[in-house]
């Protein structure tokens, strides 16, 4: 199948404001793209690209004051498939992971190992180990944490997520993380482009999404804690510890005399199957 991706922010600016963006498909999603996609800002401004630490594409700009158009769209070919399923993978001791995935198992600034740890092991410690283990955290995250955007905030941690059993997307996947990685299984954050493909045309308005990435038998699994179940058409733009290393846009404001902010007026996401090119 053939995926159109895309998204319009509009912001008033009202002085020149540094920005990090990371708006772009993720590097191994490349393979799958189809019509290549082009980051468009308007007024026109330069971007300087680079790939960050944890593999993603990003940019570095300066909005410049006024209206400020930001506009991205491509078309990638997915097979249709769900997230792969596999039952039997199983939990590396910790001696035996990689280096480059023992970050993945550490505390990070959404992800408090040290104060959900022992809240983990009893709820997960009677729980098979490996695939079953984390299947078991996504089905208790499912079904005491509530949906909602008004219960987003930018500063809510996974421990916040379980106290108070409310959250979006990126919420059930910092606190479903945290309780992989209180387990020993290393988990890291993801988002990108999910569309309603395969299931029921759903009311709410188009969004990015986050999910997240265990590592099993040598090698990393898709999880979704919000949704819990295999879902087509998962398309990745970023990934890290958490959401600080993922978000999409990054601005570093300094306040005028008057006190005024950038403001973000017009946000549209989408994510639709077509036919052709």
């Amino acid at each position: 199948m053939l995926i159109r991706v895309g998204f319009e922010f509009l912001y008033d600016v009202p002085f020149p404001v540094p920005m990090l963006v990371k708006l772009y498909l993720h590097p191994s999603q490349l393979s799958k793209v189809k019509k290549s996609e082009r980051l468009i800002i308007e007024p026109e401004t330069a971007v300087e690209e680079f790939v960050d630490d944890f593999g993603n594409r990003a940019g570095r700009l300066v909005l410049p004051a006024g209206r400020v158009r930001l506009w991205n769209e491509a078309v990638v070919v997915d097979n249709a498939q769900p997230d792969p399923v596999n039952c039997t993978a199983g939990q590396l001791p910790v001696e035996s992971l990689p280096v480059d995935v023992l970050p993945y198992l550490l505390s990070s600034r959404y992800c408090e190992v040290d104060r959900l740890s022992e809240i983990a092991w009893e709820l997960f410690a009677r729980t098979p180990t490996g695939w079953r283990r984390v299947q078991a955290v996504c089905d208790w995250v499912h079904n005491h944490v509530t949906f909602g955007y008004e219960y987003a905030r930018p500063t809510k941690t996974a421990y916040e997520v379980y106290a108070e059993g409310t959250g979006v997307c990126r919420d059930f996947a910092h606190l479903a993380i945290t309780f992989c990685r209180c387990l020993n299984i290393p988990a890291r954050y993801a988002a990108g482009y999910l569309g309603d493909f395969d299931i029921p045309s759903q009311p709410l308005p188009m969004d990015f999404s986050s999910w997240f990435e265990v590592y099993l038998d040598h090698r990393w699994y898709s999880f979704d804690a919000r949704h819990n179940f295999p879902r087509v058409g998962r398309i990745l733009m970023v990934r890290g510890r958490d959401a600080v290393d993922t978000a999409l846009t990054t601005s570093f404001e300094s306040i005028s005399d008057s006190f005024e902010t950038i403001n973000l007026v017009k946000f549209a996401v989408w994510t639709d199957e077509v036919s052709e090119l």
